[in-house]
């Protein structure tokens, strides 16, 4: 069974846009100092040229990644009724501390995915809720304090 990637429509959005941004004035800026590192001569000691063949494929990747988790990705719409689901912004207490994070799929700092440990275990939960994560470092408790 295929797992689908769960994004938001503005976390797909957010995919899109730097996709776009990749496919289009990045690609053309890489192309244009191929394009100039090949006029400095000899191509198998032209560092510019294989720094920009190098940056070329970085790029690609990145488009190819991109492309590849839009098609696997299912859109999920935001959890309503004070629940816990993908795009929400989650305030947790656990371990002596609160910490605040955002369950996406897209990554970034503040993030946990939703099938990460915690992830998993506040989707579809309300705020008062204790829930038990089970991490690769041990089990532990959080309480829900707030959901945006």
């Amino acid at each position: 069974m295929v797992e689908h990637e769960l994004l938001t429509e503005g976390q797909a959005d957010a995919l899109r846009a730097e996709l776009a941004e990749l496919e289009g004035p990045r690609r053309r800026d890489v192309v244009a100092s191929i394009a100039k590192a090949r006029e400095f001569g000899d191509l198998s000691e032209n560092f510019e040229y294989h720094a920009a063949k190098n940056e070329q494929g970085l790029l690609e990747a990145r488009i190819r990644t991109l492309r590849a988790r839009l098609d696997g990705a299912e859109i999920v719409a935001a959890a309503g009724a004070g629940k816990v689901g993908v795009g929400s912004v989650v305030d947790v207490e656990g371990n002596g501390r609160t910490i605040t994070v955002e369950v996406s799929a897209v990554g970034g700092a503040g993030t946990v995915s939703p099938t990460s440990p915690l992830g998993s275990a506040l989707l579809g939960c309300k705020v008062g809720e204790t829930v038990q994560v089970e991490a690769p470092k041990g089990a532990w408790q959080a309480t829900i304090k707030r959901i945006d």
